[in-house]
């Protein structure tokens, strides 16, 4: 491989998950940024209450997100080898508790919706 392509990427991806997999892990992922980027603009702010509770499902997604990679590549922990894997491995952890955060906060919000603001503009 001379260069690293978005191609060769992709490549890479749906040979690692499946094309099946893969494009449905996409796809997923657009849903949930689309419904994340709705709930910042409708609410005008992040909600620190929602937000906590999101930040403390970030362990959870993290773990699993290293599981569900593992299961896919039929590997294990006793795989790793080199730093590289530790890389790859933490980078997976990092991806899959930014990922769980934001899930559980715009999970929150749509079904929580602005009940405090549209309780707030009755009250006026």
């Amino acid at each position: 491989m001379q260069q690293l392509t978005l191609e060769t990427l992709i490549a890479v991806f749906e040979e690692i998950f499946g094309r099946v997999l893969f494009w449905s892990m996409v796809g997923a992922a657009v849903l949930i940024t689309a419904g994340y980027l709705y709930v910042l603009i409708r609410d005008r702010h992040l909600s620190a209450r929602k937000f906590l509770l999101a930040q403390m499902f970030m362990p959870f997604g993290a773990v699993a997100a290293v599981v569900f990679v593992q299961w896919a590549t039929h590997s294990g922990l006793s795989d790793i080898g080199g730093p590289i894997d530790w890389i790859v491995l933490l980078g997976v952890a990092g991806a899959g508790a930014i990922g769980s955060a934001i899930l559980v906060y715009t999970i929150q919000s749509l079904t929580k919706g602005r009940q405090r603001a549209a309780h707030m503009e009755g009250a006026k």
